[in-house]
């Protein structure tokens, strides 16, 4: 592993502040953990050299230690792009991480109430955060500033269908609502949901629940990531179905005040399941989606009818394909082949696809290699480009 150097650490401080310094290297911020049967259990955040026309490609530049019981899984940008946040299913379901301090540094946010520690999806204007707490079946909302809770929302009574397993949070501040997916049971991973929540935002009230299937109940198909198309006249989400392999739109109807949802596609005519997570170009004609069996990342069309994606290619990356990040000039994108470690889904390693050739430029496997599994994966400033992180 390649340590940082003093003046290593200069320049990567003075390149996370200076686009100047963008077109030399990509470096790319990964958390990872100890692949299942390791001696020593380890977690971490690596901050690695992306690009592989580098002559460091692959090397671990810097690194931001977490206790090994964090059970760190997603990490997000705010819309600034000065926070990082780490979700997280240990005793502390969130970190932060001031990306305009250096050596960066990660601050626990503990909350009462709040198990697994899953997606956090912050408001239009940086100021709210709402986390998914997929253990205890409801949503904090804190404030992003203090980071205090403001108030959880829970399933109204026992027996509501509202809120159960929530993993996929979508927020839409102009019309004040947030969509949450009911996935799967981290406990138990045969208990799976089928179902998306409507909360309005300003007050933590559940309004709805509406099935994501064309199947009858129960039919564990697991809705679970949520994106919402930015700039769209109307609010527009396209959710994902973990096991149900398809991918479904949400648009909001203003003169009824709800979400209407249809199936869009269906992964599985197309010899593909586990669709995961959801990007989009900067010119909002492109989405893209990864489906970690076998491993890849499917471009669509949404620029003619967004409610109706059309699939242009699909490009390979590996198994258990998840999350993804892309270069500034849209040439690369860079594919964490990795989810939870799931058997057949933990190759282990980040796939590297130039998107003009759509073949495998290359593979980072410099995890992999010592034993660990990368969970997400995010570039830093200035390489990071909003609005498909």
């Amino acid at each position: 592993m390649r340590r940082i150097s003093f003046f290593g650490i200069a320049a990567l401080a003075a390149a996370s502040l200076s686009p100047s310094l963008a077109s030399s290297e990509i470096l790319a911020l990964v958390n990872y953990e100890s692949t299942p049967g390791q001696a020593v259990r380890q977690e971490g955040i690596a901050i690695l050299e992306a690009d592989p026309r580098a002559p460091a490609f692959g090397d671990i530049v810097m690194e931001i230690p977490l206790p090994s019981d964090t059970k760190a899984h997603h990490i997000s940008y705010n819309k600034a792009g000065t926070k990082v946040y780490v979700t997280a299913g240990g005793e502390v379901p969130l970190r932060v991480i001031d990306m305009t301090r250096f050596p960066y540094r990660t601050e626990e946010v503990r909350i009462d109430g709040c198990e697994g520690g899953e997606t956090l999806a912050l408001s239009d204007d940086d100021a709210t955060w709402y986390l998914t707490c997929i253990g205890s079946d409801n949503v904090v909302v804190g404030d992003a500033a203090s980071n205090e809770v403001l108030r959880i929302v829970a399933a109204p009574g026992p027996d509501a269908p509202f809120i159960r397993y929530p993993h996929g949070v979508g927020v839409a501040s102009r019309v004040d609502r947030l969509l949450v997916t009911s996935t799967i049971d981290h406990a138990d991973l045969s208990q799976r949901g089928d179902s998306v929540t409507v909360i309005e935002a300003s007050t933590g009230k559940a309004l709805s629940t509406t099935r994501l299937s064309q199947k009858p109940a129960p039919s564990g198909e697991a809705p679970v990531e949520i994106a919402f198309l930015p700039g769209a006249e109307q609010p527009l989400a396209y959710i994902t179905t973990m096991f149900g392999g398809t991918l479904w739109t949400a648009v909001w109807d203003s003169s009824r005040e709800e979400f209407d949802f249809r199936q869009a596609f269906d992964f599985a005519r197309e010899g593909r399941g586990v669709p995961l997570e959801m990007y989009f170009n900067a010119a909002r004609d492109r989405l893209y989606v990864t489906t970690a069996k076998p491993g890849n990342l499917n471009v669509f069309d949404i620029g003619g009818d967004p409610l109706a994606p059309t699939l242009l290619r699909t490009l390979p990356a590996a198994p258990g394909a998840h999350h993804a990040a892309f270069s500034p000039d849209n040439r690369y994108a860079f594919v964490q082949n990795n989810l939870m470690n799931m058997k057949g889904m933990n190759d282990g390693s980040i796939t590297v696809i130039d998107l003009e050739s759509g073949e495998v430029a290359a593979s980072i496997d410099t995890l992999k290699e010592k034993g660990l599994s990368p969970n997400g994966i995010l570039l830093l400033e200035p390489w990071r480009k909003a609005p498909l992180n």
